[in-house]
């Protein structure tokens, strides 16, 4: 069984409610018609009811039905979601002239409805921009008590099972934060050990990846990985992790064994924490298209409640594999 199956069982054996701001988006309509008719999720979708059942109907959808179609514009709990909005935002002066404006956006309202305890987790960038996206995310739902930033990690399922968990690596950060510092950095390690084990149902092991191994190299960036890893290691003190580390000593046993002797991490890490984000994002294309590796992703880290972005140029399988994810999440959360 590969790891969506089991993902999907898990998904099944806990219904979460997942929604999606995007509710009149074709690909959405799709992803969500086969989400309930496989019956992953209680799929929430915002959007006009109208055009919903419209579009259903243009693309014969036959279980959309089973969703629950909530109008931004009037809908049952539309006052009690403007006051909390207030409420969230009164120190910056959200006003209750503004908030009514907000809670018909829908991708305010989708956060107001995790935080009134109304749905599990948010999928949504079919299309919108991930900083439209994460602007309410970030505001409404918040981040996890001690975490310093949210990252997006990437669940690389390669065809080299001699590495990580049967071939199975996490690789953060891929998505967010450009330059992380020493700070932030330790933060995504452990949102990233988090992910690993809540998603994968593996014990994390954490590579902290430089251009250097214990010291091979003296360099600003290699001092910021040895600090991040420090800091991490305070933070979670039982938290397998080790760095700095370069990628063929955190992955391939005998090069860990001669690079980094003693080391429990090198040569075993499942989850390969980038210190830049250019470093990670293209390490995972690379694996993915020279290696035929699946990446799923990307999985937004660190937030109270998930919350996952989409590429505009998702496809139907991508959501679906998405809402997956987000209520393994959600599971994995309570």
């Amino acid at each position: 069984m590969n790891l969506i199956d089991k993902m999907i069982q898990r998904a099944k054996a806990n219904k979460q409610r997942i929604v999606l701001p995007e509710g009149t988006e074709e690909r959405t309509l799709r992803a969500a018609d086969k989400l309930l008719n496989d019956e992953i999720a209680n799929i929430v979708l915002i959007g006009d009811p109208n055009i919903i059942k419209d579009k259903t109907q243009q693309m014969g959808l036959t279980n959309i039905n089973k969703a629950e179609i909530v109008n931004p514009k009037e809908h049952s709990k539309k006052a009690i979601y403007i006051d909390l909005l207030v409420e969230l935002r009164k120190n910056k002066g959200m006003t209750i002239e503004k908030a009514s404006e907000l809670v018909e956006d829908p991708l305010y309202l989708s956060c107001l409805m995790i935080k009134n305890g109304d749905a599990d987790g948010e999928i949504a960038g079919a299309q919108n921009t991930t900083g439209d996206v994460l602007r309410p995310a970030l505001q409404i739902i918040k981040t996890l008590p001690g975490v310093k930033v949210v990252s997006g990690a990437f669940i690389m399922y390669t065809q080299t099972p001699q590495y990580g968990e049967d071939g199975i690596l996490l690789f953060a950060d891929c998505a967010v934060v450009p330059n992380p510092n020493a700070e932030e950095l330790a933060s995504i390690a452990l949102s990233s050990a988090k992910t690993m084990q809540s998603l994968i149902g593996v014990e994390p092991k954490v590579a902290m990846l430089s251009f250097s191994t214990k010291g091979s190299a003296q360099h600003d960036m290699v001092d910021k990985v040895k600090e991040a890893t420090a800091i991490a290691k305070k933070m979670n003190p039982q938290l397998m992790i080790d760095g700095e580390l370069q990628a063929d000593a955190a992955i391939v046993p005998e090069v860990g064994k001669s690079k980094a002797p003693g080391s429990s991490i090198a040569g075993n890490a499942n989850v390969l924490v980038f210190p830049t984000l250019e470093s990670g994002n293209i390490s995972y294309k690379l694996v993915q298209r020279l290696g035929n590796a699946q990446a799923i992703g990307p999985v937004l880290q660190g937030m109270a409640a998930p919350v996952n972005d989409l590429s505009r140029g998702c496809s139907v399988d991508d959501i679906y594999n998405i809402v997956i994810i987000t209520a393994n999440q959600a599971i994995g959360l309570k």
